[in-house]
Parts: C-alpha cells; sequence; structure tokens
C-alpha cells in the first residue's frame, strides 16, 4: 500500500465480506455526507442505511454497499467497517 491510498476491511461476525485497496470511502451520517481520503484525520462515525462507497483515484466506484448499520473507523490510511448485517 502506497501513502496515496486506503486499505480497506470490511468484516461482519459471519467475516471479511470485502477487502481492498482504495482512493475513497464515501457515505452519509447524521451530520451529513463525508469521504475518507488519504491522510485524513482520525474518524470514527456510524452510517445507518446509507449507501457506502469505495472508490478509486478517477472517483470511479469499485464496489458499493448499503449496510442496516455499520460503525467506520479511519487511522493512518486504514478504515475499517464494522457491521452486523449484510449488504442489500
Amino acid at each position: 500500500m502506497d501513502n496515496k491510498s486506503l486499505k480497506v476491511k470490511i468484516s461482519s461476525p459471519e467475516g471479511v465480506l470485502w477487502e481492498g485497496t482504495a482512493f475513497a470511502v464515501s457515505s452519509k451520517n447524521s451530520q451529513g455526507k463525508f469521504d475518507i481520503l488519504p491522510h485524513h484525520t482520525r474518524f470514527l462515525t456510524i452510517i445507518e442505511n446509507q449507501p457506502l462507497k469505495i472508490s478509486n483515484q478517477n472517483r470511479q466506484v469499485l464496489q458499493e454497499f448499503r449496510f442496516p448499520q455499520a460503525v467506520i473507523y479511519n487511522q493512518d490510511n486504514r478504515v475499517a467497517i464494522y457491521t452486523l448485517g449484510t449488504s442489500d
């Protein structure tokens, strides 16, 4: 992983749902839309039934999920997403 990308891992109690490298993780929480980009400050949020998009540098969506609820944590270009549900 270089310092211009994010290492993203989506986990549930059943195991890893998706893991890979991306440029951005985008969604919407109770405060509004957000993007996590490389070198983003430490970040913790909960999303509920909102699209979660994982994109490359050209903003092309690599993967899109929607979970009933998910916790997203970012630190040091590593984004961990935990959910109890499965994607719609």
